[in-house]
């Protein structure tokens, strides 16, 4: 019995991942294709990247998409450790309570946070006379980016010695040199992989970026979802397929850097218990 529940459980997984891939590898493979067809193969051919490097919309997109996911994930990693290392230096319960109000944004649907900072921005630009733009997607991609820091810097923080820098400074160090030469490189793989999420999540983001970017400013996913209602072309496979590589290599990295991170935990923790036993 429990090998036929293994069994059905493993042709369950495999058809959601090949429900979930299939169309992916479809679009990868037909944004190759030599002509406009979607269902017939007519040959390789990188035309349809060729023309998407020379279509200006889609450039504007890209460079406003990528200034934004590097300015926003840049601050929010600056917001979202200082605001950790707040977090980690309170009592527990109100720890507790600010790390579940940090939670809610990531366990939010994302239409209710777009919508609601839509409402706010067009409120506060009604008060201070702004409208929504590229000032308003940015503001809006760091908020949601914050919490996403803060969870990946958390966990470098309880594993710190709590006396770490209180010793640094007994030997002379400024709070600042013992903060910044001591506390900084415990730290710095949990930062590198807070930024590296936000990019990542700013990068692919379209539901926040749609309500809050107002009508004159494009992301890649919003000129992708505005092809894809005016017209079906292969330009939108060759645009889809780079956002995919890009968006999968990145969260490959992180992954990647947070294996190599807790292998090198367990081996400090070894070699820290053969010294004691030593």
């Amino acid at each position: 019995m429990m090998q036929k529940n293994n069994t059905f459980a493993r042709i369950f997984n495999i058809l959601v991942y090949v429900f979930l891939y299939l169309p992916i590898v479809v679009l990868i493979i037909f944004s190759f294709n030599d002509s406009k067809s979607r269902t017939v193969w007519s040959g390789f051919s990188l035309h349809w990247y060729q023309e998407l490097l020379q279509d200006e919309e889609i450039l504007a997109a890209f460079s406003t998409t990528i200034t934004v996911s590097v300015i926003a994930a840049v601050v929010a990693t600056v917001l979202g450790t200082a605001a950790a290392i707040g977090f980690h230096n309170m009592k527990r319960r109100p720890r507790n309570l600010f790390l579940t109000i940090n939670n809610i944004p990531m366990t939010n649907a994302d239409i209710i946070t777009g919508v609601s900072l839509m409402l706010l921005f067009v409120a506060a630009g009604n008060i201070l006379g702004f409208s929504l733009g590229f000032g308003t997607l940015l503001v809006a991609h760091i908020t949601f980016n914050v919490p996403y820091v803060v969870l990946a810097v958390m966990p470098k923080l309880r594993q710190l010695n709590p006396n770490l820098g209180e010793a640094a400074m007994d030997l002379g160090a400024t709070p600042w040199q013992a903060f910044w030469k001591v506390l900084m490189p415990e730290l710095r793989p949990g930062i590198l992989n807070g930024m590296l999420i936000a990019f990542t999540m700013s990068i692919d983001d379209f539901v926040i970026s749609y309500f809050t970017a107002g009508s004159e400013v494009s992301t890649l996913a919003m000129q992708i979802y505005a092809m894809t209602r005016k017209r079906i072309s292969p330009e939108v496979n060759a645009l889809s397929t780079i956002l995919f590589v890009v968006v999968l290599t990145l969260l490959v990295i992180v992954n990647v850097r947070q294996v190599r991170q807790e292998q090198l935990n367990e081996k400090r923790a070894r070699a820290l218990r053969k010294g004691g036993n030593g």
